[in-house]
């Protein structure tokens, strides 16, 4: 999906630009006459929003996000779940210690 830098329309030259290009893209809009076909007309609105969105403003690069589990993380769960196994069977004192 792609997902525009918004905030680039806060400076004023940037908005200009975007505002002329889509007025122009609906200006040509209006001349069809592709009314049968709906989908034809969703894409022509579709595409007239998002080429004056990519000619004016820039995408927004999403951050890449760590991993919630590491292989450290997964080791450390696998000894806690055998301590635990091991205390369920066995609920004696030593046990208990390892746990």
């Amino acid at each position: 999906m792609e997902r525009f830098n918004l905030r680039k329309l806060n400076e004023l030259g940037v908005r200009k630009q975007y505002q002329i290009k889509n007025s122009n893209m609906f200006a040509a809009l209006e001349d069809l006459n592709d009314s049968k076909n709906i989908n034809g007309v969703w894409e022509n609105i579709n595409e007239s929003i998002k080429t004056p969105a990519k000619d004016s403003l820039v995408l927004h690069e999403l951050k890449q996000h760590k991993p919630r589990f590491d292989e450290e993380f997964l080791r450390f769960l696998d000894q806690r779940n055998q301590a635990k196994m091991q205390w369920l069977q066995h609920p004696d004192q030593s046990n208990v210690d390892n746990t």
